[in-house]
């Protein structure tokens, strides 16, 4: 959809107005892409964070403006809410790409988009560029786009699920214009405070989760006390509510829009089937639409939800389409049927009912599948108590509006044991202080990866993560020095968790540069402790590649051996055979299966060099090199010829003819016989023979003795036994006696 007429919407007549947030922020923007080339907003889901950027292309409508998103459908939408809001600002000087697009783009592509020469690049939802798949082309574009100025927006710039990388730092160098987070956009008033309600189903298979955990317990008395416990979580789960008696009674305006968030297209499918029993306490009449990216007919259905305007309850499942981007007006409320997910995902999908400038609350049903998500949204809480606490610490307190929403627990007493059970099990700093001790009794350091659970089912590397947030001062808690010293006694290190992560993959790195002598590590290899290795390497090298790799880091890897581009080492070690080959032969004649004594197929890299060469796919170096080691660069058959003609030379150095017995191989494993016979076949038969013997060819064996009638067997059995007799100076042959070229001497 990039830069269509559908797109350039008519002629500026009025000007955008912003909220008062949004607004300031635009501004701080400004100036700080002024004075250092780029700014961030990271601001909420439904604080109408398109709108600075549409603010800026109508404060520029002789700039060109480039606006990159990770979706075409996202940028539709926002289009169709500015329309709503204001009709007439052009959108004329403004070039649409998706980040997919800019993947399929060569590199003259890029260049071509480039010459285009932007004065400023938005980049929307850009934590989506820390994403390996299109980063690579969207970094090589603003490369080639020097001075122009890169304004982001995202609702988050932490990618919590790729070792929370912050997209921020990485693209903006840290300048974030302005920054809110969810708790205190509801704070202040911007988003309405919802109306939150938590329930609980399909809870079997959590509860034979954390049997399984206590069962595992290593002390008999531990496993007592929390099998108490989850009886009577248990109990307490089989009491609680239904969802239909829950929707019924907190689903208020029956004829409202609901947004209904799914796990994936199973999932969803099975939401959907649940829908008349769930629902008909609501109102027996509603209307299921569905909205998911692979489905052809996701549009044309979320174009149907936002206009249905009848007295139904409408529900619009979704999978992924309503992440992040797009926002919903008129929602009355959304569903989360979930499982545990990343914290970014769970506030874009709350978001989805939240608009700024509401005054009604929406209404929130957390449906989880899973004890955990019971209390996620403490989260949130928190999130706004550290927003009050800042304003009023900042002298604003007056720009607080409320300090907390409604929530309702349909399972507050499930949720209370389950915090009984969790403090039960988890048994508190020391326990964790043990199972750190045996981990590093039995690896050597405290070099955890984040998700490791100990065979108890402790949650060790999150709480060793905690333990450096609460030194640092990143969240609240409670770390004594005494307690630090003991985590220093077992190799504790408390620096960045990105530094102690690389680190950790260099060491690794280093042990099989030990052991093997090199780095050509498999991209599948896990060391012994379990560690990807493989994958750390990959990744190293795309680092590099897009410069995003220090300096000191790649001066550390130079020094143990790291090979950069794999390919060219490959070639390298292929050429190196191929060279001992030609000194120890005089030629590159080698036959398709040759494979050297070590197991190398070095045949098949013959052959697919000369399989390059005329494509190109070789440099000048390369081609010369191979030149040089006697490279024959003919067809196959050209090759395989001249395979039997060199063995024939050969032979005929030796002999001084080319009478060879047809059963001959050569010292090489070469049926020479068997090839000189198939040379006269084709000389004498030309049209019966499917081979090609120019006169080229038959020259070159006239020159070594080639004799291509069919020999008189008389004439030569009496040239063969003059020379036997010269040799025995008898003629007593044995009757059976034949001659190396199959000829009877007695016959």
């Amino acid at each position: 959809m990039e830069d269509t007429p559908e797109l350039r919407l008519g002629v500026r007549c009025v000007l955008l107005q912003l909220f008062e947030h949004n607004e300031k922020a635009y501004r701080s923007a400004v100036q700080m892409m002024e004075e250092c080339g780029k700014a961030a907003i990271v601001h909420p889901t439904g604080t109408g964070k398109s709108y600075i950027a549409f603010k800026l292309i109508e404060e520029h409508p002789a700039d060109t403006i480039f606006w990159l998103s990770p979706s075409e459908y996202i940028f539709k939408t926002q289009i169709e809410n500015l329309k709503r809001q204001a009709p007439d600002i052009s959108l004329a000087n403004v070039h649409f790409y998706t980040y997919a697009k800019l993947m399929c783009c060569a590199t003259e592509e890029l260049e071509a988009i480039a010459g285009l020469n932007p004065t400023y690049i938005i980049l929307d939802e850009f934590h989506r560029v820390g994403a390996e798949c299109w980063g690579a082309s969207t970094l090589e574009l603003l490369k080639l786009c020097p001075d122009a100025k890169i304004l982001g927006l995202s609702a988050t710039n932490i990618r919590y699920l790729d070792n929370n990388r912050d997209m921020a730092e990485e693209l903006f160098d840290g300048h974030i214009a302005s920054e809110m987070t969810l708790g205190e956009a509801i704070v202040r008033g911007i988003l309405p405070a919802p109306k939150y309600v938590t329930t609980v189903y399909q809870y079997q298979k959590e509860l034979t989760r954390y049997q399984n955990r206590i069962d595992n317990l290593r002390s008999a008395g531990i496993q007592d006390v929390n099998q108490k416990y989850l009886d009577a979580l248990r109990r307490a789960l089989e009491k609680a509510d239904g969802l239909d008696e829950v929707f019924a009674r907190h689903i208020t305006n029956k004829s409202g829009k609901y947004i209904v968030f799914c796990a994936n297209k199973e999932h969803m499918d099975e939401m959907i089937s649940h829908v008349p029993e769930w629902f008909a306490g609501v109102n027996p009449d509603v209307a299921v639409y569905e909205a998911y990216s692979d489905d052809p007919g996701t549009d044309r259905a979320f174009a149907d939800f936002k206009a249905d305007q009848s007295k139904c309850l409408k529900l619009l499942f979704c999978i992924d389409m309503l992440n992040e981007g797009v926002h919903v007006e008129g929602i009355s409320g959304v569903i989360l049927f979930r499982p545990t997910i990343s914290p970014i995902i769970y506030k874009q999908q709350i978001g989805r009912a939240l608009t700024a400038g509401d005054t009604v609350a929406p209404l929130i049903l957390d449906v989880v599948n899973n004890f955990e998500g019971l209390i996620s949204i403490s989260g949130l809480q928190n999130e706004m108590q550290e927003a009050v606490h800042r304003l009023y610490a900042n002298g604003e307190g007056d720009k607080i509006v409320t300090e907390r929403f409604e929530v309702i627990e349909q399972v507050h007493d499930c949720r209370v044991l389950f915090e009984q059970l969790q403090a039960s099990l988890s048994s508190g700093w020391e326990h964790y202080f043990s199972e750190a001790s045996i981990y590093y009794a039995e690896h050597g350091n405290l070099n955890v990866p984040k998700l490791y659970t100990t065979p108890g089912g402790l949650s060790l590397g999150v709480w060793l993560v905690t333990q450096r947030r609460v030194r640092e001062g990143q969240i609240q808690g409670n770390l004594t020095e005494q307690q630090i010293a003991r985590l220093d006694s077992i190799g504790m290190v408390w620096g960045n968790r990105k530094e102690i992560a690389w680190q950790h993959g260099f060491e690794v790195a280093k042990k099989y540069h030990d052991t093997y002598g090199n780095l050509m590590v498999p991209g599948k290899y896990t060391d012994p402790d379990g560690y990807p290795l493989g994958q750390w390497i990959i990744k190293t090298r795309q680092q590099k590649l897009n410069g995003r790799l220090k300096e000191e880091r790649i001066a550390q890897l130079d020094e143990i051996g790291m090979v950069w581009n794999i390919f060219d080492a490959k070639w390298e070690k292929a050429y190196a055979l191929a060279a001992a080959y030609y000194e120890e032969n005089g030629n590159l004649n080698i036959p398709r299966s040759y494979v050297t004594a070590a197991g190398e197929r070095l045949g098949q890299w013959v052959a697919s060099q000369q399989w390059a060469y005329p494509k190109g796919k070789l440099t000048d170096e390369q081609v010369e090199r191979l030149n040089r080691i006697g490279m024959y660069w003919g067809n196959r058959n050209d090759r395989q010829w001249n395979e039997g003609y060199q063995e024939a030379k050969r032979y005929f150095e030796v002999y001084g003819n080319l009478n060879v017995p047809i059963n001959y191989v050569s010292p090489s494993g070469y049926a020479l016989g068997k090839w000189i016979k198939r040379q006269r076949y084709a000389r004498l038969n030309p049209e019966k023979s499917g081979a090609v013997l120019t006169e080229e060819r038959i020259a070159k064996l006239d020159a070594i003795g080639m004799r291509w009638e069919k020999s008189d067997s008389r004439l030569r059995r009496l040239e063969l036994a003059q020379e036997s007799k010269r040799k025995s100076e008898n003629l007593n042959v044995s009757a059976n006696h034949k001659t190396g070229e199959d000829i009877g001497l007695c016959s």
